[in-house]
């Protein structure tokens, strides 16, 4: 079992910044796959962004891409997601994944029945 516990969100201006923390216990998501997701009220829960254990590949969604960063340090157990430029669209709550199987495509990644833990979610609220 993994454990995930995400902190860091928060209300922030359009064009601020705000990063958010997953950290993990019970394993050490070294050969996991972790994945930040988001929903907003009324809506499905949406990709935002990967990180891939077996290559270490990146990948984001359209919406995100060039103002999101995923990282994680596995000595922390810690996946990080640095958000730069955030729009009042971004407003959601955001929810840490980790998938134990290898996400060998982008629908692979972008699927949430296909991580087997998740977080409890952090708001993220961004004012115009």
């Amino acid at each position: 079992q993994v454990q995930l516990v995400e902190s860091g969100g928060g209300l922030v201006q359009a064009g601020g910044s705000l990063r958010l923390s997953c950290a993990a216990s019970g394993r050490t998501i070294t050969t996991y796959s972790m994945a930040w997701f988001r929903q907003a009220p009324g809506k499905e829960r949406v990709f935002v962004a990967v990180h891939k254990w077996n290559d270490r590949t990146t990948d984001y969604a359209d919406s995100v891409k060039g103002r999101f960063t995923i990282s994680r340090d596995n000595a922390k157990n810690t996946v990080y997601l640095q958000m730069n430029s955030l729009k009042p669209e971004d407003t959601s709550v955001y929810y840490c994944a980790a998938a134990k199987t290898i996400l060998y495509s982008r629908t692979n990644s972008y699927t949430p029945g296909n991580y087997d833990y998740w977080g409890q979610g952090t708001q993220v609220t961004v004012s115009s």
